[in-house]
């Protein structure tokens, strides 16, 4: 039996297909689409074919396909557009030569210090609130994050040198991201977007040539780059080391803000769920411990509900590869040509794999349950296969040191009772969302400031 190709969704319009429902509401249309068909179906996007695929067998060919008949640099042009040929969006034989300069600043020593810096920067954040007071989760969360990324990946001399401006130009790279636009077109947002980046060139070039001047006064990640080799004995150059900079910070706040953000709201969402954790934080990691790698992964209670947020409000909520030759999935055939996608939101809720899947549920990850492990591509938030994000560890450590000490120092309460998914073509965050806060009585308020009403306001 001749295999065809995926059926079409229904609501395809004349000319742009699914188009502008893609743009405005691509849960709703993924939906339909798994309803009507299953597993495999495809989207009409203008003049481009594309299939979806769903379900942990289909997400496993998408992931171990990939750099072999499935190609993961062309469908993400338009990030090449902000960050140049960087890791997966370069040609599959410079992504390996990188790929160990990625990971070095990955290493178990590394980890150790960012662990350091994060605990650090979250509670001078902390520091800053009062004793009580309201303030926007999100923007907050946002600027916390551009914190860490910066005094972890550049250093505390460096970070203080980019200064804010640095943080406030990303706004105009984020919203010159667009997978359906060819990336050059002369597009007000295009143009904003290649001037921020230039102009972050230039913050970033003056502090390179400094250490590569006087590469013996500095020790941190940034001169690890600055002066390591790859196999040939060749270092990088300062292109590359401006690309993956921007590149790192970029996915080191981009994607961990908005899941933050919400483990703080799902908790709040769940009192019952939130006793556990306070109660594990009063028992591992009690206010003014350092929480040292022994407290970290006895603090599971947190780390369940970072992971069920990985679940039902993954950063991302597509990803992409364009088909190099003809692929199965299923009963289907993909053409070369055609771009295929996972969708992370229907994937993380099939019930076969997850109970009561639209459930906030940490405990379903607990011993006994660990419905994460019944395949190993039924949550997929970080990716996978040979692409899994490297950050991960980084990302969900830091998600836990926010936890752990926001809520070991402060009572919250939800004043935006319902926060909705705020989402772009960049990461998907939660709308502006109010909490109120009040220090926690008897700990020590030497630390605090007297900023107690003040209410930040986010983006």
């Amino acid at each position: 039996m001749t295999k065809t190709s995926p059926p079409l969704v229904s609501g395809a319009k004349p000319g742009i297909g699914h188009a502008l429902e893609f743009q405005r509401d691509r849960l709703s249309l993924m939906q339909r689409g798994f309803t009507e068909h299953g597993g495999v179906f495809a989207l009409k996007l203008a003049k481009q074919n594309v299939a979806v695929v769903i379900g942990p067998d289909n997400q496993k060919t998408f992931f171990m396909e990939t750099d072999k008949a499935l190609n993961i640099q062309e469908p993400y042009s338009y990030l090449r557009a902000m960050f140049g040929e960087v890791l997966f969006l370069a040609p599959h034989e410079e992504y390996l030569r990188q790929r160990p300069f990625v990971q070095e600043m990955f290493k178990r020593e590394k980890m150790l210090h960012y662990v350091d810096v994060m605990q650090e920067e979250v509670q001078a954040w902390l520091d800053t609130l009062g004793d009580e007071g309201e303030m926007e989760l999100t923007g907050q969360i946002t600027h916390l994050v551009q914190e860490v990324a910066g005094n972890c990946f550049l250093g505390r001399q460096a970070h203080q040198q980019i200064g804010r401006e640095f943080w406030d130009l990303y706004a105009d790279l984020s919203k010159g991201l667009d997978p359906l636009l060819p990336p050059n077109l002369p597009l007000p947002k295009f143009i904003r977007r290649d001037k921020a980046k230039a102009r972050m060139g230039e913050i970033l070039r003056p502090i390179i040539a400094e250490r590569r001047q006087h590469p013996e006064q500095y020790d941190d990640f940034l001169q690890d780059l600055i002066i390591k080799e790859d196999q040939a004995g060749a270092q990088i150059d300062e292109e590359l080391i401006l690309n993956m900079l921007l590149g790192f910070m970029f996915a080191g706040h981009e994607t961990t803000a908005g899941q933050a953000a919400w483990t703080i709201i799902m908790l709040l969402q769940n009192p019952d769920y939130l006793r556990l954790v306070l109660d594990e934080i009063d028992r591992v990691a009690p206010y003014g411990v350092h929480i040292d790698p022994k407290r970290m992964v006895a603090l599971d209670h947190i780390s369940w509900a970072v992971r069920e947020v990985e679940r039902l409000r993954p950063s991302a909520d597509l990803l992409m590869r364009v088909v190099d030759e003809d692929i199965e999935f299923g009963e289907y055939v993909i053409p070369k040509g055609w771009l295929v996608q996972v969708a992370q939101e229907v994937g993380h809720k099939l019930p076969a794999y997850f109970d009561q899947p639209e459930q906030f549920d940490p405990l379903r990850f607990a011993p006994g349950r660990e419905e994460d492990k019944a395949h190993r591509f039924g949550l997929f938030g970080f990716g996978g296969g040979a692409h899994k994000c490297t950050g991960m560890n980084f990302a969900n450590n830091e998600m836990t040191i926010i936890t752990a000490l926001l809520l070991r120092e402060y009572d919250l309460e939800l004043v935006t009772k319902q926060p909705t998914i705020k989402r772009g073509m960049g990461a998907n965050r939660p709308s502006a969302t109010v909490v109120r806060y009040r220090r926690k009585a008897g700990l020590d308020t030497a630390v605090s400031t007297p900023n107690a009403t003040a209410v930040p306001t986010g983006e």
